[in-house]
């Protein structure tokens, strides 16, 4: 099957992001009315190690059943293994796992270069703009980290070509 474009992926994730903002806000209401939190500071680090846990059930659930979120079944891709197998809770996991490095090096370059005002934003976008440009130099148009967890990301709505 197909890759889908850039455009369709990074779409995909934009419009997962909103559908997570609701997840996140919903379990972070219920740690806090649960446990008494009263402070934001009050169980910081266990409140960010919750919602850790729930983006990881969440994404780990769905690829493993059926290989679509929410917002994968709207822009119709799937997340499928190499060889277009279903995709297994270890490699769901991994997966999930490497999908922070869209993330972690650039807010950790920020952190030991010590970034203040616009370097603060301007090097994790760096390493967003990086991580996704990657794509262009695998021969399947697929990012980094499914490359390592041996998964792909196919298109179900494939174009037709004209004749």
């Amino acid at each position: 099957m197909p890759t889908p474009s850039l455009r369709r992926r990074l779409c995909s994730m934009l419009y997962e992001s909103m559908l997570l903002f609701g997840v996140l806000f919903i379990s972070a209401w219920l740690f806090s009315t649960l446990l008494q939190q009263r402070h934001a500071l009050y169980l910081r680090h266990a409140l960010e190690s919750w919602l850790f846990i729930i983006l990881g059930l969440y994404f780990v659930w769905f690829w493993t059943h059926g290989g679509q979120t929410l917002a994968m079944k709207t822009w119709r891709i799937r997340l499928v293994g190499n060889d277009g197998s279903p995709v297994g809770t270890l490699r769901a996991l991994g997966r999930f796992l490497l999908s922070w490095l869209w993330f972690i090096p650039g807010l950790a370059l920020a952190w030991v270069l010590g970034a203040k005002n616009w370097m603060l934003i301007g090097i994790p976008v760096a390493n967003l703009i990086a991580w996704a440009g990657l794509i262009y130099l695998d021969p399947q148009r697929q990012f980094l980290h499914d490359r390592i967890a041996g998964t792909r990301i196919v298109d179900l709505n494939p174009r037709k070509k004209k004749q």
